[in-house]
């Protein structure tokens, strides 16, 4: 009777032993010698995935892994998308990865005052999308960040980025204040496109909005630099200065040989630039030139304007720049 009550003492340390190797197997840290990503496909099952986790070198076992997971998961599907496996990432913690679908998420970011053909060029970069997308129509894409995962089609982010600028303009637009230059929507995005490109400097938007709106309201030119340089790179870095045959060039854009908008926009405006034409501040100034600080210096008539043109000239010679 001793004996076989040592023998039954050994057996239950045996079998706490067993299912302490098995917890560990299960709950210990996993195989991946570093970080990885992996994708489970749409109506993937348990079985064909656990087979492609140990193929990947994540598991140690796929029959394991699929015994475990009756055992001890929650019985809940998996879900479609891509994920970040940590290195080291247990088995028990690999299956609530892809029960809870908290998938990688992917970015692509347009900055304010970005031009069409980059953001074709950004997207066509986009590690992880697939599909071809041509050059959107300019103006038509509201800067931000936009999140993807592996598979989407560049089509369908430009899509959502289309949506989003439609959406955020309509808004705007009704929101308008009363007695402003722009009478459309389109109007509103063209000379926010323009404002976007003058200034980058937050404080002095609606300043520079109410200027390009001033001389719409008294028919003078609005005489636009970045308006002479689009038509030349559609919206890209000159990279040199602007010749006096392009500022004399007559074209649909360039607005020191018109008065009026130009044809359409020149770069994709973001929302400050699009809330600033809707509500520029209350200023009567006509005229603004830089002030060697990344900002402006804004005046009322040209006498002002032509001497803070002449400061900023010396400001440029005392840079060695001519």
């Amino acid at each position: 009777m001793r004996k076989l009550g040592c023998f039954g003492l050994i057996l239950v340390i045996a079998a706490i032993g067993a299912l302490f190797l098995l917890v560990q197997d299960w709950g210990g840290p996993g195989p991946t010698p570093r970080n990885a990503t992996f994708q489970v496909a749409e109506g993937a099952t348990l079985s064909g995935t656990a087979d492609r986790l140990e193929a990947a070198g994540m598991i140690p076992s796929a029959a394991r892994f699929k015994l475990f997971a009756k055992v001890f998961g929650s019985g809940a599907p998996i879900k479609a998308g891509e994920y970040r496996v940590p290195a080291h990432l247990s088995q028990a913690d690999i299956l609530k990865l892809l029960q809870g679908g908290k998938t990688l998420q992917r970015f692509v970011t347009i900055p304010e005052g970005l031009p069409s053909v980059v953001v074709q060029e950004r997207l066509m970069a986009a590690s992880g999308l697939v599909g071809d997308v041509a050059v959107p129509i300019e103006g038509t894409v509201l800067p931000d960040s936009y999140s993807f995962q592996r598979g989407d089609t560049r089509q369908g982010v430009l899509d959502r980025m289309q949506r989003a600028m439609l959406k955020y303009l309509a808004r705007a637009w009704d929101n308008r204040k009363p007695g402003i230059a722009v009478t459309t929507p389109r109007e509103a995005l063209i000379l926010a496109s323009i404002v976007e490109k003058e200034t980058g400097k937050a404080s002095e938007r609606r300043t520079v909005a109410a200027v390009y709106s001033n001389r719409l309201k008294r028919g003078m030119m609005l005489q636009a630099d970045p308006t002479i340089i689009y038509p030349i790179t559609k919206g890209k870095p000159l990279g040199r200065r602007i010749l006096r045959s392009e500022v004399q060039a007559v074209n649909a854009y360039n607005t020191y040989a018109m008065t009026g908008l130009p044809a359409g926009p020149i770069c994709n405006p973001g929302r400050a630039s699009i809330d600033a034409v809707l509500d520029p501040a209350q200023s009567t100034a006509l005229y603004f030139v830089a002030d060697g600080t990344g900002g402006h210096v804004f005046a009322d008539t040209l006498d002002q304007h032509n001497a803070n043109v002449q400061k900023w000239y010396a400001i440029r010679r005392a840079r060695g720049e001519r």
